[in-house]
């Protein structure tokens, strides 16, 4: 598809030229006389880019002041600016006041033509870069207002200016990278390099090379100086991640760059000194690991100086409606589809689910729910389209094939086992806080308490002090 240009100039046989000459290289345009037309035209479609005389005679608003306009509602329009009275001053400050570029009349057309080339392939860079990261870039971002999410986010603002070591552990799959992220984010080293290793992916006879590099070309391989990860994040943030799958001989050497902040590179003689806050995480309990020799217990002080537990999924189930919505917004942008709404059942389903994979599970569960829903946009999406394993755990009694098991006892039975079912779920969903769930299932709270001591049902209730509200 060719690229749609609008020329805003008030002499009508420069319009004429100008549309002319990126005509026949292949561009659409269209023109205007004035800032009210032009404004009339970027409404009805945007433009990919704007050519803009700087004066306009007789317009409401000059060119500077309509640059304003586009700048302020559509910034990512890029503008040429061009003139018949143009001076330094004017340049600089339609620079300034955000166009990609100026140009005097008379142009020259190749000077012209260059012009609009390099705008529109940087406008089109910029849109592609935006894409991208709004498909690929992990998140930095803390979602939730559980108590438990929010003890992590009062200890990561507090360590985020410091430049302490951070050792963060949690099940597979909670967050242990976002966490660091937003440390590194909120951190004087936020401009700077966020390198990641996952040292569970790294061969152990390649994990010295891709830590500290390689000084010259080894014997037999084409590969010569490799800049190392350590050295790649200079002034920035190193995150170890599953530091407790490093081979015993790279924590010594990591050791040593931690005391000294310089190491040197594989088969070289030379010292190279970074600057580099290191950050890890482990979903092992490394104190078990140097209890079996298979973690240096001098590491593990030097990088625990702020412990950061993070929670598993199943402890803040009531961020689980905050997490849909964060993912369903990420996910849609990303893949260019239609936001859809859930039903309040499936909310239900997927916080009363215990969540092996933590949120990086419900990650996937909410993709899977965008792309497999109903083509009508505005319809919910519904609990048919769960994952068996979730959509399954609201009743074993109504799960397909075991109607047999219905029909086979009486009906005050079978209501019995449906409620201790639904009611064991509810209690589950909110984290067994009895009040919560009275008011969701609509029972006074001593009515439930009666109720559930009837069927024999464990609510994980701390009577000693229990945070009910």
């Amino acid at each position: 598809m060719s690229h749609d240009i609008l020329i805003v100039d008030d002499e009508v046989d420069i319009r004429d030229l100008v549309a002319g000459l990126l005509e026949d290289e292949g561009y659409e345009t269209r023109s205007a006389g004035d800032s009210d037309s032009a404004l009339a035209q970027i409404e009805q479609r945007r433009p990919n880019l704007v050519i803009l005389d700087i004066w306009l005679q007789g317009s409401r608003l000059d060119g500077l002041e309509l640059l304003d306009f586009i700048r302020r509602d559509h910034p990512d329009v890029p503008v040429i600016i061009i003139s018949g009275h143009g001076n330094v001053e004017t340049a600089v400050s339609a620079i300034k006041r955000g166009a990609s570029n100026f140009i005097e009349k008379p142009f020259k057309t190749d000077h012209l033509l260059h012009l609009v080339q390099t705008a529109t392939e940087a406008a089109r860079l910029r849109r592609e870069n935006e894409e991208l990261r709004a498909r690929y870039m992990p998140t930095d971002e803390l979602v939730g207002a559980s108590s438990a999410i929010n003890s992590v986010r009062q200890v990561v603002e507090r360590v985020a200016p410091a430049n302490s070591r951070v050792l963060i552990a949690g099940p597979t799959g909670s967050g242990k990278e976002v966490i660091a992220r937003q440390i590194h984010k909120l951190s004087s080293r936020a401009n700077g390099p966020f390198v990641v290793v996952n040292a569970a992916n790294i061969a152990p006879e390649r994990m010295e090379i891709e830590l500290f590099g390689i000084e010259r070309k080894q014997v037999g391989q084409v590969q010569s100086r490799k800049i190392g990860l350590f050295e790649q994040a200079h002034g920035g943030t190193l995150f170890l991640d599953e530091v407790g799958d490093m081979p015993m001989e790279t924590q010594s050497k990591i050791l040593r760059v931690l005391v000294e902040q310089m190491f040197e590179r594989v088969d070289g003689s030379r010292k190279v000194q970074v600057d580099v806050r290191v950050m890890s995480s482990t979903t092992k309990d490394l104190r078990h690991s140097i209890e079996s020799g298979r973690f240096r217990e001098d590491l593990y002080h030097r990088l625990n100086v702020v412990p950061i537990q993070v929670p598993p999924l199943s402890a803040r189930r009531d961020d689980i409606p905050l997490l849909i919505d964060y993912f369903m917004e990420r996910l849609a942008t990303s893949g260019g589809m239609a936001r859809r709404e859930v039903s309040a059942d499936v909310i239900a389903a997927l916080q009363a689910y215990e969540w092996p994979g933590n949120v990086r599970q419900l990650r996937n569960v909410v993709e899977r729910m965008l792309i497999m829903a109903a083509e009508d946009v505005l319809e919910q999406i519904g609990a048919d389209m769960l994952p068996a394993e979730i959509n399954g755990t609201s009743s074993t009694l109504v799960r397909a094939g075991q109607g047999e098991a219905i029909m086979s006892v009486p009906l005050r039975e079978a209501r019995e086992a449906f409620e201790k079912e639904y009611l064991q779920a509810q209690i589950t969903r909110f984290g067994g806080n009895i009040s919560r769930t009275a008011s969701f299932v609509g029972m006074e709270r001593s009515a439930l308490h009666r109720k559930l001591k009837s069927l024999g049902l464990q609510t994980g209730e701390r009577r000693a002090g229990e945070e009910d509200e």
